[in-house]
């Protein structure tokens, strides 16, 4: 009796268990979602690392330029 109680026990859980679990759709539409939001976060990374690369850039023309005016300046002397 024992035995039999447990393998009914069993058997309900597995059904519960294989019945209440995700949906293919639901799969499917959550690693569609995932898709688009890690291209989002890749698109927002180059943004960044461009706009990093542009200040970096203008910063060193300033500094080059800075440099040459006073080369300039201590030629005149």
């Amino acid at each position: 009796m024992k035995k039999l109680f447990a393998l009914m026990m069993v058997s309900a859980f597995a059904l519960a268990f294989v019945a209440c679990g995700p949906k293919k759709d639901d799969a499917a539409a959550k690693a569609k979602a995932d898709s688009i939001a890690a291209a989002a976060k890749a698109d927002s990374v180059a943004k960044v690392e461009a706009a990093a690369k542009a200040k970096a850039d203008s910063v060193a023309a300033a500094a080059k330029a800075d440099s040459i005016a006073k080369a300039a300046s201590s030629k005149k002397k």
